[in-house]
């Protein structure tokens, strides 16, 4: 078997793993169909991302490639507002939610603003006073594909993730996590991910209704849920990996191989996940965030490998810019331990003894 990996970014971490070196964007549906076509592929995935997800659809359908979810099935797991409309049809609990152009909100403050139709955290916004909402609504609207804004009620809660696994249409969920998050300027990125969950229980039921109601009958996803006073409500779904390292992390605690799941459910088949109870009683992804400037440096000890697992995401002369984005994360480290406990202490051991070193901060101003 061989590999081929796709990205705009010619230093792309990914890159030490492909057999082949694609440097092209994989938002460029044309260059990703053209790409695939001439490299005469067995399968295609979009594992981290959640644009590229549909793109990858299309693209197998255009080829007549195996994969997980089609292409109708690829339009709502990539646009928060078609989840939305298909979670209100299917009565899957949700936040209260509505669609802005240039009209009023109706919905109170606290709220979350965030543009549909993009991935990550662009256009997100979390909205404290009601002086914030407009200029919250002008980001969303500028970052949106289509020029509309979506805002959200804010469930005062925690959050959680379910990781999940379909195979012929059967859910497992193999994992609910605390997603422990930043505040503002970067509201809505996980600084962590903790398992078992102190506060999921309910959320993987609520998940596999949100999974079956935009269709997903095969392959990994990845739900958020924030838990109010009434339940877990839906935050969204992705049809990929997660990007808290899900699969060793769900190895780490179930002792299922998710990351082998999803390469075969690109392929079109694979086997049925079984929870083998050879995991860990704790485990825990905790990223990584280093202070702003050009990247010199970074020290991980060596003893640190009896602790924790690291993977480090830049190599020196990168440049770190304020902590907005998941990709302004530098790394994570993976711990596990006998207790939750236990690996949350072996993550912090870790973190703390790592060093990043930059330099010219004021340059990025």
């Amino acid at each position: 078997m061989w590999t081929a990996v796709a990205d705009r970014d010619p230093r792309a971490p990914g890159f030490a793993f492909a057999d082949r070196r694609c440097i092209v964007s994989t938002e460029d549906e044309s260059a990703i169909e053209r790409l695939a076509a001439a490299l005469d592929l067995d399968g295609i995935i979009a594992p981290g991302t959640d644009w590229p997800v549909a793109v990858a659809a299309r693209v197998a359908a255009k080829l007549n490639l195996p994969h997980p979810i089609d292409p109708a099935t690829g339009i709502l797991a990539t646009n928060k507002l078609r989840q939305r409309e298909a979670f209100a049809a299917a009565g899957v609990p949700q936040p209260p939610w509505e669609t802005v152009t240039d009209g009023d909100v109706t919905l109170p403050v606290p709220c979350v603003v965030k543009a549909p139709d993009r991935q990550g955290q662009k256009g997100l916004s979390l909205v404290r006073d009601a002086s914030e909402l407009a200029p919250a609504i002008a980001k969303a609207r500028a970052e949106s594909r289509n020029g509309v804004a979506l805002v959200e009620g804010l469930v005062d809660g925690p959050e959680v993730t379910v990781i999940g696994y379909s195979r012929d249409g059967v859910y497992t969920a193999l994992a609910v996590t605390d997603r422990i998050v930043a505040d503002p300027p970067a509201f809505g990125v996980a600084l962590a991910h903790v398992w078992p969950s102190q506060h999921g229980g309910g959320a993987a039921a609520v998940a596999q209704r949100g999974v079956e109601a935009l269709g997903i009958t095969n392959g990994p996803t990845y739900a958020q849920l924030r838990i109010g006073a009434d339940g877990p409500k839906i935050v969204e779904i992705a049809a990929r990996l997660g990007g808290g390292h899900d699969g060793e992390l769900v190895f780490a605690a179930t002792g299922v191989d998710l990351n082998a799941l999803a390469l075969a459910a690109a392929f079109g088949d694979g086997p049925e996940p079984a929870i083998s109870g050879e995991g860990a009683g704790g485990a825990v992804t905790r990223f990584l965030v280093p202070p702003e400037g050009t990247l010199e440096s970074v020290s991980v000890p060596e003893d640190l490998q009896g602790v924790a697992q690291v993977r480090l995401y830049r190599t020196p002369g990168h440049r770190f810019g304020p902590f907005r984005y998941g990709s302004d994360r530098a790394g994570a480290v993976l711990a596990v331990g006998g207790t939750r406990a236990e690996a949350l202490e072996r993550a912090e051991i870790a973190a703390d003894r790592i060093r990043f070193v930059t330099a010219d901060a004021g340059a990025l101003a």
